[in-house]
C-alpha cells in the first residue's frame, strides 16, 4: 500500500492506493500548522481503507508551500545574493529584474567576490579566499542567515562556488548556503535567480518537512516518504530539505499526471481547479508538455524545466463581489472558506456559494444561499466560465477544439460545456487527481556533467552518463528493472579545451516499496 498526498493552499487531499487501484481517498481543510491537516486526511484514509499504518510502504507527499510562501512574500529569509565574478558582470547586478517587494522581503543583500570563468573555462579572475573571508565576517554582523552563491559558467566549473561555501561555512557556523551550478542550468540570471530564491527558502523547508515527519510519527506510519518535484519524479525528504525550489509546480504536475490516470487520456488539455487557484497544462502523449521558454515564479524569471502551465486565480474560496460590475476572484479566502463561505454561515460571498445556489454543487447549507439573485448567480458562473475558457484558448498551440480533463476540488464550479472543448471528461476521483498524481509519481536520477573526448568517444562517455544517471535513479529508491532513460541532452562546448561536450541524462523508475520495519510497541 502506499498513500498519496497533496497539501494545498486550501484543501490537504489523501488517497490509499494498491498497485494502480484506489482503495480510499479524504478531502480535508489545510492547517496553519501544517501537520495537523496531514493527520487529519491520514486517519480518515486508513480508517476508509481498513489500512493499518504498518501496512504502508511509501509515502509521497505534494505541496504547494514553497510556491505561496515566494507568491505571498512570507516566511522568507534575508539572503546574501553573492555573485563571484568581478571584475565582470557589474552592467545587470542580482535581483535586477525582481519586483521590488520580493527583493526588500528577503533584505536586498548583494555582493560581489572576484572569481568566475569564461565561456572557454579559463578563469576570469582567481578566486580570492580572503574576500570570501571578509564577506563572511560582514554576514555574520548582519545577522544574515543564508546565501546564495552564483559563479559565472559555474555549470561548466563548479570548484570556485564549492571552494567559496566552504569557506562561508567555516566564517559563519550555521549558514544556509545554495550553490547555483546545483539547481539551474548555464543561463547567469534566471539560474541565480533559482538559487537566491532556493537560499531564502531554507528554513521553512526544514519546517515544513519535520512537520510532515511530526504527523508521520504521530499516525505511527514507519515507511519513507518523499516530496514531488516539478518534473514529476520524486525526491527523498532530506534532498527536498537542501532543495525546496524543486517542488515549484509539482501541484500541477501532479494533477496532470493524476488526471492522465483516471480519465486514460494521451493527448488532452488538463484543468485543474482548487481552492484558490487553478492551472490548465496540456498533456502530451500522457505526460505533460514543457514550457519551451523561461517560466516566472513569483514574477521571478527562473530556467527550470517545468510544465507549461497557465495560472489564474479562481477557486472554490474566490471572492465573489457583486458591487458594480461583478468580479469572481482573484483573491479567496482559501482554508477559511469552511468558516467564512455563506453555505457554511460565513458572511463572505465565494464561488463555492454561487455553486450551491446553482444546483451545482452539495457542499454546506443550500439554504443560506437561497436568497441570492438569480441574475447574479447566472453572471457568476457566466464569468467562472469565460475565465476557464481564456485559459484553455492560451494553452492550445491549434484553433481547433481539445478534449478537456477536469480534475481538482472546484470542478464542482464548471458544467458541462466549455468553448474550446470537443468534449469534457469528470474521471472518478477527479477531486484528489493531485494526491493520485504524488503516489504514482516515479523515482528519477541525473548526470549533468562535461566531459573530455580526449583519448576516448563520445559513445562511451554517453555510456558512463547513462550509467550514472542509472546508479542514481537506484540509489534514490527506484527498481532497477523499471528504470528508462527518458531525457538527453548532448552540447558540444566548441571553446572549451579537450573536445568538450557536455551531457546530460535523465533516467526514472518505479519506486522500490521495501519492506516496512515493525512498529515499536
Amino acid at each position: 500500500m502506499r498513500i498519496g498526498i497533496d497539501v494545498g493552499g486550501t484543501n490537504t487531499d489523501a488517497v490509499l492506493m494498491d498497485e494502480n487501484r484506489v482503495v480510499a481517498w479524504h478531502k480535508t481543510a489545510t492547517t496553519a500548522d501544517v501537520s495537523s491537516g496531514i493527520i487529519a486526511a491520514l486517519e480518515q484514509v486508513l480508517t476508509a481503507g481498513e489500512c493499518a499504518p504498518e501496512e504502508v510502504g511509501a509515502l509521497m507527499i505534494g505541496t504547494t508551500h514553497f510556491t505561496n510562501a515566494v507568491v505571498e512574500r512570507k516566511r522568507l529569509l534575508d539572503v546574501a545574493a553573492i555573485r563571484i565574478a568581478l571584475p565582470a558582470t557589474r552592467a545587470l547586478p542580482p535581483m535586477i529584474d525582481w519586483p521590488t517587494d520580493l527583493r526588500d522581503a528577503i533584505g536586498n543583500h548583494v555582493f560581489y567576490v572576484h572569481g568566475g570563468y569564461e565561456f572557454n573555462g579559463r578563469e576570469i579572475s582567481p578566486l580570492d579566499e580572503s574576500e570570501i573571508r571578509r564577506l563572511g565576517a560582514e554576514i555574520r554582523a548582519k545577522g544574515i542567515r543564508s546565501a546564495a552563491l552564483t559563479s559565472v559558467f559555474s555549470p561548466v566549473n563548479g570548484e570556485q562556488e564549492q571552494r567559496a561555501a566552504e569557506i562561508l561555512s567555516e566564517a559563519v557556523p550555521g549558514l544556509f548556503v545554495t550553490l547555483s551550478s546545483e539547481i539551474g542550468r548555464i543561463g547567469l540570471l534566471e539560474r541565480e535567480n533559482a538559487a537566491i530564491m532556493n537560499a531564502c527558502l531554507a528554513e521553512l523547508a526544514i519546517g515544513v518537512v519535520t512537520s510532515f515527519r511530526t504527523a508521520l510519527d504521530r499516525i505511527g506510519i514507519r515507511a519513507p516518504f518523499y516530496i514531488s518535484q516539478n518534473d514529476g519524479t520524486l525526491m527523498k525528504s532530506e534532498f527536498a530539505e537542501r532543495y525546496p525550489i524543486l517542488t515549484f509546480a509539482s501541484g500541477p504536475t501532479n494533477s496532470m499526471r493524476g488526471g492522465a490516470f483516471l480519465s486514460g487520456a494521451q493527448d488532452a488539455v488538463i484543468v485543474d481547479v482548487g481552492g484558490t487557484t487553478s492551472d490548465v497544462g496540456v498533456l502530451v502523449h500522457g505526460f505533460p508538455r514543457e514550457a519551451s521558454t523561461e517560466v516566472e515564479i513569483g514574477s521571478v524569471r527562473t530556467n527550470f524545466r517545468m510544465p507549461d502551465i497557465i495560472s489564474f486565480g479562481l477557486g472554490g474560496g474566490s471572492i465573489v463581489r457583486p458591487n458594480g460590475t461583478l468580479t469572481v476572484g482573484p483573491d479567496s479566502v482559501g482554508y477559511e472558506l469552511i468558516t467564512r463561505g455563506l453555505v457554511f454561515g460565513g458572511d463572505t460571498l465565494t464561488a463555492t456559494d454561487v455553486a450551491v445556489a446553482a444546483g451545482l454543487a452539495d457542499v454546506g447549507d443550500p439554504k443560506l444561499v437561497a436568497h441570492l439573485d438569480v441574475d447574479l448567480v447566472r453572471q457568476a458562473l457566466r464569468q467562472i466560465h469565460e475565465i476557464v475558457e481564456r485559459g484553455i484558448d492560451k494553452i492550445k498551440t491549434s484553433a481547433g477544439d481539445a478534449p478537456v480533463v477536469l480534475v481538482g476540488g472546484g470542478t464542482v464550479l464548471l458544467g458541462d460545456e466549455l468553448v474550446g472543448a470537443s468534449e469534457i471528461i469528470k474521471p472518478d476521483h477527479a477531486a484528489v487527481a493531485n494526491a493520485i498524481g504524488a503516489s504514482i509519481a516515479q523515482v528519477g536520477g541525473e548526470v549533468d556533467h562535461v566531459f573530455s573526448l580526449d583519448g576516448t568517444t563520445r559513445e562511451a562517455v554517453m555510456e558512463t552518463a547513462r550509467e550514472g544517471a542509472i546508479a542514481k535513479a537506484i540509489e534514490a529508491g527506484a527498481r532497477p528493472d523499471t528504470i528508462e532513460i527518458v531525457e538527453v541532452d548532448e552540447i558540444p562546448l566548441t571553446y572549451l579545451p579537450g573536445n568538450a561536450i557536455r551531457f546530460r541524462v535523465k533516467a526514472v523508475g518505479d519506486l522500490e516499496l521495501a519492506a516496512v520495519p515493525p512498529l515499536a510497541r
